[in-house]
């Protein structure tokens, strides 16, 4: 007579569960953004640079649609032409210096594919979006973290 098992039924497991691993620009984006609008002044976004502690954001409309990236480069480009022009900086909008030509990511790519994206194109940042609408944005040092977490595993 054979041995009989007081354990009750074992759980079934998942195999495709336990191959995965967070790899989606979702899992590592930044979700709470500090983010801008058209019509503030770029002095006011100098100072949320310094007091938030960023290189740069995205502008959304009244709608809350993207239009733009403002960044750290944008300011020196007004700090450059305040002087040249001897203005003062506090008088321009960012929609004057904004990136208006925007170059986002979908929610769901992976890390790596966003990884060609930051080695193709040179951004500090990107916009993620779902649909139409910004839902985070993620950065190379966001892609550089996802690589380190993962480097223990192997893909296929």
């Amino acid at each position: 007579m054979g041995i009989k098992s007081f354990q009750g039924a074992r759980a079934k497991v998942d195999s495709r569960k336990e191959d995965k691993f967070p790899i989606l620009v979702s899992d590592y984006m930044t979700k709470k953004l500090v983010t801008f609008s058209p019509q503030q002044s770029i002095l006011e976004v100098m100072e949320a640079f310094a007091k938030y502690k960023i290189s740069g954001g995205p502008v959304l409309d009244d709608s809350g649609f993207l239009v733009g990236i403002v960044s750290e480069a944008d300011c020196m480009k007004q700090i450059s032409e305040s002087r040249y022009f001897n203005q003062p900086i506090l008088d321009k909008s960012v929609e004057r210096f904004m990136t208006k030509n925007v170059e986002t990511i979908p929610h769901d790519m992976t890390i790596f594919d966003a990884a060609g994206v930051f080695d193709r194109h040179n951004r500090r940042r990107l916009p993620v979006m779902r649909k139409d609408l910004l839902v985070g944005q993620i950065s190379r040092k966001d892609i550089v973290v996802a690589a380190l977490k993962l480097s223990g595993a192997n893909w296929k």
